[in-house]
C-alpha cells in the first residue's frame, strides 16, 4: 500500500502544472492516445512551416545542401504537376471509347446540347440515341421544353466539350475528363497545404488518380464528377483563405525584445480580418457545385460551418479571452455574406437560359396557371422558377423506383455494389474478342472504387476520428467534414434510389485520408532510421498494392474486351454481377 502511493506521489511530482491542471477527463484520456495542446510557439501555431526531406536524404541523392531548398521549390508544383500528367494520359486515353451512350448519358449529353443549341432543355424522342451517335452535331434538336430534375451548370460544362468538339462520346466527355485530371492537380496542392509536405499532397493526388470510381467518372459524361470538382475547389479555398486569416492574426501579434511572437487579447478579440477573396471563391464554387446537382447544399452548409469554426481556433490561439463572441462580433456576417448568399446567386444566374428562353419547362406558369396570390409582387420569371424547383424537390424525395444497381449507402465504402454503365458479350471473332477463344468475351465499364484503397480507407477514416478527438488535428477534423457532407446526408434517404457513384463526392477526401494515414506509417520526424526504414517498407507495398490493383481492374474500367474467365475472375463478388 506504502509502495502504491509513494509511486502515484512520484508520478504526480513529475507531472508540470499544466498537466496537474487539466480536467480529469483529460488525464484519463490520455491513456487512449490524448495529448494536451502543445508549447509550440505562437507563430508556428498560426502559421506551420513545410516541412522539407531531411539531409539524409539530400545526401543519399547526392544532391549537394545549396541546391536542396531551390529543387524543395520546384517540386512543390513539379511534383504535382507530373501526378496531374500522368491522371490526364489515363483519362484521356480512348476517351471516346466505347463509341455508345452508356448509362445516364443518354440524359446529360442530349441536354447538354440542347441547351448550346437552345438555351434550355428539350424532349427528345424515345430510343434516339443511335440517331446520336450515327449523326452528331448535325441531329436535328427538337424545340419542345423538356422537365428535368438537376440544374443547369454541370450541363453547360458538358455541352462546352460537345460545342468544341462536337456531338460525339468524345465531345461530351471531354470536359468532365479535364475536371477529372484538374481534380487530381488540385488535391496534390491542396494535400501539400494541410499536411506542410510536398510528398504527402502527391501521394494524395496519385491515389486520387488510382481510385477506379474516380477514374470512371472522368470518362463519363455524368454530374457527380462535376460535383466533386467544384466542391474539392471551394475545400481548397477555404484551406487557403484559413492559411492567409492566420498569417494576419501572427503579423499583428506584438514582439517581444527577444524575438519571441506572443499572443495578445486584444489582437484576437478585435482584430478586423478584412477582404478575404478566397472565402468569396468558395462561396462561388459551392454555388456552382449546388447548381450541378442539389446535394451540394448540404456541403455549402458543413463547409461554411467549418470556415467559422476555423476562425475560432485562429483567435483563440492569437490570445482571444472570448474566441466565440469574437467571432460572433467580427467573423459570422462577413463569413455568412461571403457564401450563403454569393451560393444562391451563382445558383439563380446558372438557369439563365432558361430565364431568357420563352419556352423553357414551365417558364409561363406565373402568367398561366400560377396567376394570383400573396407573392404576384415578384418578377413572374422568379415564381416560376420557385415552382418549378418545387416540383423537382417532390420528384427527388418520391424517387423510389427500383434499380437493378441501385445500393445502400451502408455498403459504398466497401464496394458492396458497384455500377455497371456499359456491357456487351462479343462473340469469339468479333468486335475484338480473340477467334480461338472458347467462350465469348466481355466488354464492361464498372463505375467501382479501386477495392483496395476504399479497404484500406475505412481504416484511415478510424484513425483521422482518432487523430480528431484524441489529438486533436484539426486536418482530420477538415477531412472527416468533407467525407461527412457527402456521405451522411444519403442516409437519411435510404428508401430512395441511390447509387454508389454518388460516393464520388467525397472520394479526394477518403484519399486525404489514406495519405495522412500512411504519412504516420512512415514515422514522425526524428525517427531512428530503423523505425524510418519499416515504415517506408510498409507504406511502400502498401501503395504499391494499391496501384496493382486499379491496373488489375483497368479492363474494367475502359470497356476493353477480355475473354469471359478473365471477366469473370475480375467479379469478386456476386454483388459486383
Amino acid at each position: 500500500m506504502t509502495s502504491t502511493a509513494s509511486s502515484t506521489d512520484a508520478a504526480a511530482r513529475q507531472q508540470g502544472p499544466a498537466e496537474q491542471q487539466q480536467p480529469s477527463w483529460q488525464r484519463r484520456l490520455r491513456r487512449f492516445g490524448y495529448v494536451p495542446t502543445p508549447s509550440t510557439p505562437v507563430r508556428e501555431r498560426l502559421v506551420p512551416p513545410y516541412r522539407a526531406p531531411g539531409p539524409r536524404l539530400w545526401a543519399a541523392l547526392g544532391v549537394p545542401a545549396h541546391r536542396a531548398a531551390r529543387l524543395v521549390k520546384v517540386l512543390a508544383w513539379a511534383g504535382p504537376l507530373l501526378v496531374a500528367l500522368v491522371a490526364g494520359l489515363m483519362r484521356f486515353w480512348k476517351l471516346g471509347k466505347p463509341h455508345d451512350v452508356i448509362f445516364d448519358e443518354t440524359y446529360y449529353a442530349k441536354d447538354a446540347w440542347a441547351l448550346i443549341q437552345r438555351g434550355y432543355e428539350v424532349e427528345w424522342p424515345k430510343n434516339f440515341d443511335d440517331n446520336v451517335l450515327s449523326q452528331g452535331s448535325g441531329v436535328t434538336v427538337p424545340t419542345d421544353p423538356s422537365y428535368v430534375v438537376h440544374p443547369p451548370v454541370g450541363k453547360w460544362i458538358i455541352g462546352l466539350g460537345e460545342w468544341m468538339f462536337g456531338f460525339d462520346p468524345f465531345g461530351w466527355r471531354f470536359m468532365v475528363a479535364v475536371l477529372g485530371t484538374l481534380s487530381v492537380l488540385m488535391l496534390c496542392r491542396i494535400g501539400r497545404r494541410l499536411f506542410r509536405s510536398t510528398f504527402l499532397g502527391c501521394l494524395a493526388g496519385g491515389l486520387l488518380a488510382v481510385d477506379g470510381l474516380h477514374f470512371v467518372m472522368s470518362r463519363t459524361a455524368l454530374l457527380d464528377l462535376i460535383v466533386m470538382f467544384f466542391v474539392l475547389a471551394a475545400f481548397g479555398c477555404l484551406v487557403v483563405d484559413r492559411d492567409k486569416v492566420r498569417a494576419r492574426l501572427a503579423a499583428a501579434l506584438p514582439t517581444d525584445p527577444d524575438g519571441t511572437v506572443r499572443p495578445d487579447v486584444s489582437v484576437g478579440d478585435d482584430l478586423r480580418l478584412g477582404w478575404r477573396p478566397w472565402r468569396l471563391a468558395a462561396g462561388l464554387c459551392l454555388g456552382l457545385a449546388f447548381a450541378t446537382k442539389w446535394n451540394g447544399l448540404y456541403i455549402l452548409a458543413a463547409f461554411a460551418l467549418m470556415s467559422v469554426l476555423w476562425d475560432v481556433g485562429a483567435r483563440r490561439t492569437a490570445g482571444a479571452a472570448a474566441p466565440y463572441r469574437a467571432v460572433l462580433r467580427r467573423d459570422v456576417f462577413p463569413a455568412f455574406v461571403s457564401t450563403v448568399p454569393v451560393a444562391i446567386a451563382t445558383y439563380v444566374v446558372s438557369w439563365a437560359g432558361w430565364i431568357l428562353s420563352d419556352k423553357g419547362y414551365l417558364r409561363d406558369w406565373a402568367t398561366t396557371a400560377g396567376q394570383g396570390g400573396s407573392w404576384s409582387w415578384l418578377p413572374d420569371w422568379m415564381r416560376s422558377l420557385w415552382h418549378y424547383e418545387y416540383t423537382v424537390y417532390q420528384f427527388h424525395v418520391g424517387l423510389t423506383d427500383n434499380h437493378t444497381y441501385q445500393s445502400n449507402p451502408w455498403s459504398w465504402l466497401v464496394a458492396g455494389r458497384p455500377v455497371s454503365y456499359f456491357y456487351e458479350s462479343p462473340a469469339a471473332g468479333r468486335d475484338g474478342c480473340p477467334s480461338g477463344t472458347a467462350d465469348k468475351c466481355a466488354s464492361e465499364v464498372l463505375a467501382l472504387g479501386t477495392p483496395l484503397l476504399w479497404w484500406v480507407g475505412c481504416f484511415a477514416l478510424a484513425y483521422a476520428v482518432w487523430r480528431w478527438l484524441l489529438r486533436r488535428d484539426w486536418r482530420a477534423g477538415a477531412i472527416l467534414c468533407g467525407i461527412a457532407a457527402g456521405y451522411l446526408p444519403w442516409f437519411a434517404y435510404q428508401e430512395r434510389t441511390i447509387f454508389v457513384f454518388y460516393a464520388v463526392v467525397f472520394v479526394p477526401f477518403l484519399c486525404l485520408a489514406v495519405a495522412m494515414m500512411i504519412g504516420a506509417l512512415l514515422g514522425p520526424p526524428g525517427a531512428t532510421d530503423r523505425r524510418r526504414t519499416i515504415g517506408a517498407v510498409v507504406s511502400g507495398v502498401l501503395v504499391l498494392l494499391i496501384v496493382w490493383n486499379f491496373i488489375y481492374f483497368w479492363p474494367i474500367y475502359t470497356g476493353q474486351t477480355i475473354p469471359m474467365d478473365q471477366w469473370r475472375s475480375r467479379m469478386w463478388f456476386d454483388t459486383w454481377v
